[in-house]
């Protein structure tokens, strides 16, 4: 098991990536960390192990690059040969915590689309708090702002399979976002999309569900267009983000009685703080493609990307892909029927 690192994206890079692969390597001997940066600069951090691996690449894409153009002329930043050797079956899966567009796009042309998928999409594993799950999976959260009707079909399938050997889920329940619960409700994409994803064989569809029932988990899988999808998981991130401070400034600034029921509940807001926290739970992964793409958060620092290894490992260690592909197959046949 093969995982490229591009460890100069990211805003801590290098140092939070090493960091991380020097935490995880001795836990995984089986995985051999293969990193992608300059190689005097990432010989300095790392500690020398059988299964950390250096392939030096002297550039890299910056936060603010034209994905598709830094892509195309940059051949040997970190991310570019990361991706190429995923394609040239020397690496198993690719991660960076850098440039999101820049990372979909190498995905998308470089390391490829799994036959039959038209785009993939990005997915992310976000907490519920209802009685029923702790977790679920948004998608599509970026990877296609403009989606088609046959998109949001594929979605629900790759997000269902994603529930269900992420989540360890055998039947995961699919729910369409929109500004309704009813049938009728949405524009013309929602809407037709309803009335496919019912018909749809290889998803569990339990109808449409609103964004402001969407962490009370009623669903496993939340499927939406790249544009939504984006802005919902936006808005968790920073209702999260804004509450805990809330939180923490009434306790600090509420005089005795408040800091003394804030040390009472200290220790169930430090759990409530670990599930709101995406540090937690590793990164979005690209679904759809020929190998494991995930994207970790541009701010990441090594505990991020611990989780985010190990969430691959997991990852790699099913039949996912091959499950795609025998499910897209099947799913193509049934529409042809269908015509």
């Amino acid at each position: 098991m093969r995982i490229a690192i591009d460890a100069m994206g990211g805003d801590f890079a290098p140092q939070s990536v090493v960091e991380a692969v020097n935490h995880i390597a001795p836990k995984y001997p089986q995985v051999t960390f293969q990193l992608f940066g300059p190689q005097d600069q990432l010989s300095e951090l790392i500690k020398e192990r059988d299964n950390i691996k250096i392939f030096h690449a002297p550039d890299k894409i910056s936060g603010d690059a034209e994905p598709v153009r830094a892509v195309r002329r940059q051949k040997t930043s970190s991310l570019v040969l990361a991706a190429q050797s995923v394609k040239e079956g020397q690496s198993d899966a690719l991660v960076s915590a850098g440039n999101t567009g820049a990372l979909l796009t190498a995905g998308l042309l470089i390391v490829g689309r799994i036959k039959g998928i038209d785009r993939p999409a990005l997915a992310a594993v976000l907490p519920a708090f209802g009685d029923t799950r702790s977790s679920f999976v948004l998608l599509d959260v970026g990877a296609n702002a403009d989606t088609k009707l046959k998109n949001m079909q594929q979605f629900a399938f790759l997000g269902s399979l994603y529930a269900k050997y992420f989540l360890h889920i055998e039947q995961p329940t699919v729910g369409l976002i929109n500004n309704g619960s009813e049938e009728t409700k949405g524009n013309e994409l929602t809407k037709s999309a309803y009335q496919l994803l019912k018909n749809t064989a290889e998803i569990n569809f339990v109808g449409n569900i609103e964004s402001r029932h969407i962490l009370e988990g009623v669903a496993d899988v939340a499927v939406s267009d790249g544009f939504t999808g984006n802005a919902v998981l936006k808005s968790i991130e920073g209702t999260a983000m804004v509450m805990m401070q809330q939180m923490k400034s009434v306790i600090m600034n509420g005089g005795l009685i408040a800091k003394i029921g804030g040390l009472l509940l200290r220790t169930p807001l430090k759990k409530f703080a670990k599930q709101l926290n995406y540090e937690n739970v590793g990164g979005a992964i690209l679904l759809g493609v020929k190998a494991p793409v995930i994207k970790a958060h541009g701010n990441a620092k090594s505990n991020t990307l611990v989780a985010t290894f190990e969430q691959l490992i997991e990852f790699l260690n099913t039949p996912f892909i091959e499950e795609i592909e025998s499910g897209i197959q099947r799913m193509q046949e049934a529409s042809e029927q269908s015509e």
